[in-house]
């Protein structure tokens, strides 16, 4: 295979070092080495298939494998490897690559057929039908004692599901997504399940930017440091990198992960001063000046950074982070458009970055184009399903587009890992009462408002009808109020207070609502449910004349700019009011429209209210 392959890379002498360190048994520097080509060229299925041979468990070979006979359908090496590893079926129809001497590293690529065969129960253990029936068996008797010794005993509400509701199909090829798998989020006594273990397939992360090769004397110390990094133990890293220092003081790439470490710990100062320390040693060294942005702008969100982007994109234009970073920037400076040239830009040189997509989603929403952002978070999740900050993006994208079931998918999720996200929460609360869950929207804005009543009292309407469609007119009435305060001139907002003084038989502040309601509509439609909302008020302050002239006014509009029922409602109201020359007489009226408060949404009765001492929503 060795020769094989030297064949097509005849010129490539890191591929040719990478391939002499697998050989050697030296399978970090084969790794690292093999990162390296890929960050040159990732649709190559070569360097992948060899990177499957030098990365340290059987997931991170699965994924390797899987890219490169993505990229490559037919070929052969990739296919035998995944069947060894048990990620695809077995075929006779592929042929063993020809090995004069198979070497211990390449043996573990090796189908069963083409080593020595074992005889009793030790091929019997080996067959993997029996260790796929074993894995099964343990699965199944764990998930038992988890199913019946823990989880039905303690559980009290059975969680909505997560569904996939039909809606509108993403333009960009399908890949696996969490929506209609088998795994679910769950609540263990230890914390959620990582998302990671609900993917079918496992990611991996994109390549630092700076792994240059070490000095033989640095070498081991390096790999020391590569695993504090992975572990996400920083002072570990930062105390290996500066042992490297010792032996290689005129190394920049050392003084800027430095810089990194210290950037993840939020040790700021130590970050200016370990970039700043690479910029001297290297002054065309691109990274540490992307490194001092991001730093400033952790310190001051007001910082004007567009220097510092602006030098690390001219002295690296390849630095697909640069230009991301850059527009992340220039949507905060509200500058969507150019932030949708960098990402143009970043797209070209981070085409498997979710990142990218992310950031494309915030750009359409700052320019208004709410379809090409919800496109572009869709893509993003298809990337990469672990990215909670996808999840928040994506729920109140589905909310602007009225997806409410979607929206309570995605907002679920992320709540879940999340769950001291007072906006996520409300947000949230809004999807469930959009969706019809009145006690989920109570439940789920007070946990909101309890974390943080800032910047959520609009989202108080919410709360407010849901109490208001469970008969909790008091509470209603108070967040009503509380939530018209924060958005006073919302045609929406004021609807839904003229509902819950209604609702509390407060006729008279219901008519001083409907009266501000009317200078507030600007289309037919709202118009509509201003005629509407007035003659029912009308009706019950026996202001009958001016309840009769309403229903009329309704009944003169175009029947598309309200329901039918409000139509028929109002044909019914009328037939009992006209011929009336006396105080009328007690009837009932048909139940009241449910009106959302969203604000960019034509409301449309659903119910109105029954006459009754109490009336209910």
């Amino acid at each position: 295979m060795a020769d094989e392959y030297k064949e097509e890379q005849p010129n490539d002498t890191i591929f040719q070092d990478a391939v002499e360190a697998l050989r050697r048994g030296d399978k970090p520097r084969a790794k690292e080495l093999f990162t390296l080509l890929l960050k040159t060229n990732q649709t190559n299925p070569t360097y992948w298939i060899w990177l499957s041979a030098a990365v340290d468990n059987s997931k991170e070979r699965i994924y390797c494998l899987q890219t490169a006979l993505k990229l490559d359908p037919e070929n052969g090496t990739a296919k035998r490897g995944l069947i060894l590893l048990g990620a695809l079926a077995p075929d006779e129809t592929i042929q063993p690559f020809p090995m004069n001497r198979p070497r211990v590293w390449e043996d573990k690529l090796l189908l069963a057929n083409e080593k020595p065969k074992e005889k009793g129960i030790r091929a019997i253990a080996k067959s993997p039908v029996v260790r796929l029936i074993g894995i099964m068996l343990i699965g199944a008797g764990l998930l038992s004692v988890l199913v019946f010794g823990f989880v039905l005993p303690s559980q009290t509400r059975v969680a909505p599901t997560l569904t996939n509701t039909p809606g509108p199909s993403p333009t960009f090829t399908a890949t696996p997504t969490l929506f209609g798998s088998t795994a679910e989020p769950t609540r263990a006594f230890i914390g959620p399940t990582p998302l990671w273990m609900l993917v079918p397939e496992t990611y991996t992360p994109t390549p630092v930017y700076v792994n240059t090769p070490r000095s033989p004397q640095s070498r081991d110390q390096y790999r020391v440091a590569e695993q504090a990094y992975k572990a996400g133990d920083w002072d570990a890293y930062i105390s290996s990198m500066e042992q490297i220092l010792v032996l290689e003081p005129d190394s920049a790439d050392i003084y800027y992960l430095i810089g990194e470490a210290y950037r993840f710990k939020g040790e700021t100062a130590n970050a200016l001063a370990a970039y700043k320390d690479a910029q001297n040693v290297d002054p065309n060294f691109s990274a540490p000046y992307l490194g001092e942005a991001r730093v400033r702008l952790m310190m001051s969100p007001g910082y004007n950074a567009q220097k510092l982007l602006d030098e690390a994109v001219e002295l690296d234009p390849n630095y697909g982070e640069a230009y991301l970073e850059r527009a992340k920037y220039l949507i905060l400076r509200k500058k969507p458009e150019a932030a949708i040239v960098d990402l143009n830009r970043a797209a070209a040189l981070l085409p498997n970055s979710p990142d990218v997509y992310l950031t494309y989603a915030s750009a359409y929403l700052a320019l208004g184009e709410d379809a090409s952002a919800l496109e572009a978070a869709e893509k993003a999740l298809s990337m990469d399903i672990t990215s909670l900050p996808v999840y928040e993006m994506l729920g109140r994208l589905y909310l602007e587009n009225g997806q409410y079931q979607r929206a309570v998918e995605v907002l679920e999720v992320y709540t879940i890992y999340q769950p001291e996200d007072a906006l996520a929460l409300a947000r949230l609360g809004q999807g469930y009462y959009e969706i019809g869950e009145y006690e989920s929207a109570v439940k789920t804005l007070d946990r909101a408002t309890t974390i943080n009543r800032t910047g959520l009292r609009k989202y108080l309407l919410y709360r407010g009808l849901a109490h208001l469609e469970l008969g909790n007119i008091d509470q209603a009435v108070e967040d009503l109020e509380n939530g018209k305060d924060a958005d006073d001139e919302s045609f929406n907002a004021n609807l839904a207070m003229l509902r819950g003084y209604f609702a509390a038989e407060k006729y008279g502040s219901a008519f001083l609502q409907v009266e501000a309601l009317k200078s507030l509509a600007e289309t037919d439609e709202e118009n509509a449910l201003v005629f509407y909302w007035r003659a029912l008020i009308q009706e019950n302050r026996d202001e009958i004349k001016d309840a009769i002239k309403n229903w009329n006014e309704l009944l003169k509009m175009d029947e598309d700019t309200m329901t039918a029922e409000m139509r028929d409602e109002a044909e019914a109201h009328l037939k009992k009011l006209v011929p009336a020359t006396v105080t009328p007489t007690m009837w009932t009226l048909t139940p009241s429209p449910r009106v959302s408060a969203t604000p960019a949404r034509t409301q449309t009765p659903a119910k109105t209210p029954t006459r009754t001492p109490t009336p209910t929503p």
